[in-house]
């Protein structure tokens, strides 16, 4: 995994997808890349435009959010080389919990239902499937993983524990907050916004900002509306078509080895990047470009 060298910035840290470098004043310079995680690999092949389209998304998404909770976005005015696709922002102490708000049963957390009934403590009615529409919202905290490791749904005490009773709180009803605030008008653009995940952090002073990507195909399931249909997965605006690619006999990649995901072939890349696109030009109403 490579990053580029930037003039004037100090490389810190590669993620999946983003690299983070600092400012000789303190600020981070984050950059969306082009490459692609699944199962907790990063693939060999990246998908064009992507990182871009993150970015311009999450500001698009950031704008429409600002008078529920602030954000870390300092500017835009970044090194040439990464314009359009990087942003320049406020260092946070992060809080360590993914924040994910539900709206629709499906992935991990069907999977907790059919287990138990529940999804990270909160009991849902029973006869629920695949697609089902929740009687509200909920609040569906995570660990953050390291790399190649995966996030673990945890409870609401479980999130008391380990950053307190007053911070749990705010994240809890912030998340929920954006995931209604997004869901209305997603869906007002014939997108259903399944769930999401979203990062905060706080300021030296103790403000919670809104951080990282926000409502991205990569941090969101967007599923057109017109399809819905509960009781089968839905078709999606995501990285869901190169999953099903990769567990696909046609992939040829044995997921629970030990080897690393095979390239991609051009129409997977294609077909996932035209869901990227597709996702943005239907939610800022846009063309891309």
């Amino acid at each position: 995994m490579t990053s580029p060298e930037l003039a004037g910035f100090r490389h810190l840290h590669s993620g999946k997808v983003r690299d983070l470098y600092e400012t000789d004043d303190g600020a981070l310079l984050m950059v969306a890349s082009d490459r692609i995680s699944a199962y907790d690999h990063v693939l060999p092949t990246p998908i064009p435009d992507k990182g871009r389209i993150l970015t311009q998304l999450s500001l698009w998404w950031f704008e429409r959010l600002a008078d529920l909770v602030p954000n870390h976005v300092i500017s835009t005015d970044v090194p040439p080389e990464v314009s359009g696709r990087a942003l320049l922002c406020r260092r946070l102490d992060m809080f360590p919990v993914e924040c994910v708000a539900r709206g629709y049963l499906t992935g991990s957390g069907l999977t907790d239902y059919a287990e138990t009934g529940e999804v990270c403590g909160v009991p849902l009615p029973a006869g629920l499937v695949d697609g089902s529409r929740l009687p509200e919202p909920i609040f569906t905290p995570a660990t953050k993983a390291a790399m190649g490791e995966h996030d673990e749904n945890v409870s609401y005490d479980a999130v008391v524990a380990t950053v307190g009773e007053h911070a749990a709180d705010q994240l809890r009803r912030l998340t929920l907050d954006v995931y209604a605030r997004a869901r209305d008008l997603a869906l007002e653009r014939g997108i259903v916004l399944a769930d999401t995940k979203l990062e905060f952090g706080r300021t030296p002073d103790g403000e919670v900002l809104l951080a990282d990507e926000v409502l991205t195909p990569d941090s969101s399931r967007f599923w057109p509306a017109q399809t819905w249909q509960p009781g089968r997965p839905q078709p999606s605006y995501d990285k869901q078509f190169l999953r099903d690619w990769l567990t696909s006999p046609a992939s040829g990649w044995d997921r629970a080895g030990d080897q690393p995901p095979p390239p991609l072939p051009d129409e997977v890349v294609e077909q996932t990047r035209a869901r990227y696109v597709e996702a943005y030009e239907r939610l800022t109403g846009d063309r891309w470009v």
